[in-house]
């Protein structure tokens, strides 16, 4: 393995998971990726079903279970809080930060691993992604050690030393990261390492990186949740795979287009402190050194190869960048070592301008967050009573069920008949997919405009979630539209509506 002395690893552990989870808590679950993530993780909690993923109830198979499994496990543990939400993007970016510092310690020096780690900590985008509730932070840090790992394998193999451990545990890692995320989770390190040693000419290194008890190893982590879950639902692997993997990348109609430049962009804005070390590394004769020019090309390919395949679908998230901060912290690392003394300006300047910035963006997002319904949940939570029903008009609000504690799905209005509504990539063709898996378990959840009155006539007394916006979508039951709001959050209101004030049809 590649572990530096155990002491030494624990202390930058600690330091890393301090910089990440110092201000974890400070602000609300952003909508919609944070409460939809950590809402699938709720119920999984709430429902003691630790292998399907439900989303308001029903099969959500969008992404694979890992983040869900450690942030239900969290609040288990920690309780229902945004620190608890947020374990997974903490924990995978520790994985990542202390993977890069092992590998560089090992073959690029203690000096060069302690630079790359400051540079990586004081990233905005590495510090913000550890904090935000998705699968990216979890995904870049299981493709980070994994890549590590790899790398360390390949230069013992080099270097005639052990290599068996490192290999098993890239593997594992990287079943593990296709538990976090899916395939990128070992086609982008197995992209990286290969195209790494073929450019070096090392084919014969790059054949003994495969490994059968490896293969094992990766099936006996990976393989058991797919199967299982393709045994409950004969659609899975189709609608997992084909639908999720491979049409989201070559096709087009999702959300977040943004032009082939955009990941560059980004990387070149976030770090704009460091950029007086980093051009060094784009100087003719950076890869002339032959002692230095495996581990250097290595992080080029590293930067590049990420940037290059995300680059390639119209749909462009931001954490789908974070596989290339780690290389590009120890480029930056490295350009900082080559400079002279008398030209190497103080590296504390750039590091406190960017620490300084990342922790004003998460003061600003906890001040004034951008999308939240965490006061109308906590409202909720105090008002909802046994027998109560909640029903949400025309949204799902997805942080809803984690801050009011919903121990059942709720039931959403909305016009599932339209035809188009698969056509676009919504909020309800995921929860419309999700239905598809458990059509009768949906027929309750997912209810028609026009079935509204019979819903309310189910329960004594129904909370009604819905913007004022949206009630002008229902004349018939203007009566709803002069409720007084029992609580009202950004334009989102809460009504209670009795039974016994609606025309309801008498049982019987």
């Amino acid at each position: 393995m590649i572990l530096a002395p155990r002491n030494a690893t624990v202390r930058v552990a600690l330091l890393i998971l301090f910089c990440l989870a110092v201000t974890a808590w400070a602000r609300p679950l952003m909508l919609p990726d944070e409460g939809r993530y950590v809402g699938v993780a709720w119920e999984m909690l709430r429902s003691h079903d630790w292998l399907t993923p439900t989303l308001d109830g029903l099969p959500y198979f969008h992404k694979p279970p890992l983040f869900y499994w450690i942030t239900a496990g969290s609040m288990s543990l920690f309780g229902m809080n945004e620190f608890a939400a947020r374990a997974a993007p903490i924990l995978g970016s520790l994985v990542g930060a202390l993977s890069l510092w092992c590998l560089a310690r090992r073959h690029g020096g203690q000096q060069r691993a302690d630079m790359a780690l400051v540079a990586l900590l004081a990233q905005p985008l590495f510090l913000l992604g550890g904090q935000f509730a998705n699968l990216d932070s979890l995904v870049a840090g299981c493709i980070t050690a994994t890549v590590a790992l790899l790398a360390h394998a390949a230069l013992c193999i080099e270097q005639g030393l052990p290599s068996r451990r490192a290999l098993w545990g890239a593997y594992a890692m990287a079943a593990v990261g296709v538990l976090a995320k899916g395939l990128i989770g070992f086609v982008i390190p197995g992209l990286v390492v290969t195209v790494w040693l073929l450019l070096r000419g090392r084919w014969r290194v790059f054949l003994r990186l495969f490994s059968l008890p490896g293969l094992l190893i990766f099936l006996v982590i990976a393989g058991p949740w797919f199967l299982l879950m393709q045994q409950r639902f004969p659609d899975f692997l189709y609608y997992f795979f084909v639908v999720q993997h491979f049409k989201r990348f070559a096709a087009s109609g999702f959300n977040n287009v943004q032009p082939f430049w955009f990941y560059p962009a980004v990387l070149l804005g976030a770090t704009v402190f460091w950029w007086p070390w980093l051009r060094r590394v784009f100087a003719r004769n950076y890869l002339s050194d032959v002692t230095e020019r495996p581990l250097r090309l290595l992080m080029l390919c590293w930067l590049a190869l990420p940037v290059l395949f995300f680059s390639l679908p119209q749909s462009k998230l931001l954490g789908y960048v974070l596989p290339a901060l780690p290389p590009l912290a120890w480029l930056i690392a490295d350009g900082w070592a080559l400079a002279n003394a008398a030209t190497r300006k103080p590296w504390w300047i750039s590091a406190g301008v960017a620490a300084t910035l990342s922790l004003a963006v998460v003061i600003g997002l906890a001040v004034k967050p951008p999308r939240s319904e965490r006061g109308l949940g906590r409202a909720l939570a105090a008002h909802l009573q046994a027998g109560d029903a909640v029903v949400m008009l025309d949204q799902y609000y997805f942080d809803l069920p984690f801050y009011a504690h919903l121990i059942e799905p709720t039931a959403v209005v909305d016009g599932w008949d339209d035809p188009a509504l698969t056509g676009k990539d919504t909020w309800r063709k995921e929860v419309f997919d999700a239905g598809s898996f458990a059509p009768g378990r949906a027929a309750p959840l997912l209810v028609k405009r026009a079935d509204l009155n019979a819903l309310l006539c189910r329960a004594p007394r129904t909370w009604v979630v819905v913007s004022r916006d949206a009630l002008a979508r229902y004349p018939e039951f203007a009566q709803l539209a002069q409720l007084p709001a029992t609580v009202s959050k950004r334009g989102v209101e809460l009504l209670a509506v009795d039974r016994h004030k609606l025309a309801c049809p008498v049982p019987g």
